[in-house]
């Protein structure tokens, strides 16, 4: 009966913990403004979930709803880069990272997704 009742249980423990990535933004808060209006953005991603398939990550920075696709970083593992439109009446952009990918599961892989907390970028005029 006991058995029966940690059986229930045991796949909501397991997914309890697979929400486990962690961003670290790696751009500076603050960046001189810039003639195409399109600023740099970088993140670092990493995740204990030993079911993440790596190869089916699909990383993205959403500034105002928009999505904007990030590629890989020659050279170093889990950090993307990408680029974030400001308009130049505007001197601040709220972005987050969102990270779509894959997951192995019973059966086939299923779909899930992280977010980072919102960042905020400050674009500052020439004096």
């Amino acid at each position: 009966m006991i058995l029966k009742k940690l059986l229930l249980l045991l796949p909501v423990l397991l997914l309890a913990g697979c929400a486990t990535g962690t961003f670290t933004r790696v751009t500076p808060t603050e960046q001189p403004r810039n003639t195409n209006n399109l600023y740099p953005v970088e993140v670092i991603f990493n995740s204990q979930q030993q079911t993440l398939r790596w190869d089916s990550i699909k990383p993205y920075v959403v500034a105002n709803g928009q999505p904007y696709p990030l590629r890989p970083v020659p050279m170093l593992n889990n950090r993307w880069e990408g680029l974030v439109p400001v308009p130049p009446t505007e001197n601040t952009v709220k972005f987050r990272f969102k990270f779509d990918y894959l997951y192995n599961a019973f059966g086939q892989p299923k779909p899930n997704s992280e977010s980072s907390p919102s960042y905020t970028l400050k674009v500052l005029d020439g004096q």
